[in-house]
């Protein structure tokens, strides 16, 4: 499952991507322009000429190219690492890609979306915040996480 919603520290939108029990979620920052094609296709937002994931899509369906899956796959410096798998003529293509731009794609073509357990193993351990009282930094964020509801998810509007 994946939403948006918006730090409310920095005001800049994250994409939260739960598991299939929704028992954990993982945050990602992501750039406004990032959120606004995710935004798009989870708000069922039609336009008049096709944004550029649509426009991928377009081209991979015009090829017969089908996006099997999207893997969040690391997390290094803070920066995540996602992969497309492709499936075209019976073989597999796997392509680097940014996880915004990886979720806006499955999201269009209702590709499955997995998150490798090392990245959230590793994103227990990002920096979010400059505060100096870690113990209040994690209960800020141990309470925000905590309470996120599917009504949250659509607190990003375009």
């Amino acid at each position: 499952m994946t939403g948006l919603t918006i730090d409310p520290f920095t005001s800049m939108p994250i994409i939260i991507l739960k598991d299939l029990e929704e028992k954990s979620a993982l945050p990602i920052w992501i750039g406004l322009i990032e959120a606004s094609a995710i935004a798009t296709e989870l708000e069922r937002i039609q336009l008049a000429r096709p944004m550029t994931h649509d426009l991928l899509k377009n081209i991979l369906d015009a090829l017969t190219v089908r996006v099997g899956r999207v893997a969040v796959t690391d997390l290094a410096d803070n920066t995540f690492y996602a992969r497309i798998y492709l499936l075209h003529n019976g073989r597999e293509l796997e392509m680097d890609a940014r996880p915004s731009d990886a979720i806006a794609l499955a999201l269009r073509t209702k590709a499955p979306i997995f998150v490798e357990k090392r990245v959230i193993e590793k994103s227990r351990k990002i920096d979010l915040s400059k505060e100096s009282d870690e113990e209040s930094r994690k209960q800020k964020w141990t309470e925000i996480l905590e309470n996120l509801s599917p009504e949250d998810f659509g607190k990003y509007k375009m």
